[in-house]
């Protein structure tokens, strides 16, 4: 009984550790009045942070423009090693509140460059 306690307590510790992975402390998301949550988890995301001063938050590490590209295109080799349709692969995209919209256009198009066409925007829910 002691094991199956042990184990279930293993198993809530790592879920709650990913589902916590794709946010980063030092991104305040804006808040939206349209904010809804997804119907569905996206399919293999590639979770990108925007910060306010143009730099990217990409798998723990923090990336200039040009290197995140680097970073990028590394993630989509492995992708298509691992013969995951680019269709299935979703960019998330969690920009700080305070961080200009041509950071956040800058970081589509990039993708974009790189193939990649479905997007998530990242927002919080407005309180009421």
């Amino acid at each position: 009984m002691i094991d199956v306690v042990f184990l279930l307590i293993v198993f809530f510790t790592l879920v709650i550790n990913f589902a916590a992975a794709d946010q980063n402390e030092r991104v305040k998301l804006p808040v939206s009045e349209l904010a809804q949550p997804p119907e569905l988890p996206p399919t293999e995301p590639v979770t990108l942070h925007v910060l306010t001063d143009g730099n990217v938050i990409y798998n723990g590490n923090e990336h200039s423009l040009p290197k995140l590209k680097d970073a990028v295109e590394h993630q989509l080799r492995v992708l298509k090693f691992l013969n995951i349709p680019m269709d299935n692969v979703t960019v998330v995209v969690r920009a700080d509140a305070l961080c200009e919209s041509r950071q956040v256009l800058d970081v589509i198009e990039l993708c974009q460059s790189a193939q990649l066409t479905r997007f998530v925007l990242r927002t919080k829910q407005q309180e009421e």
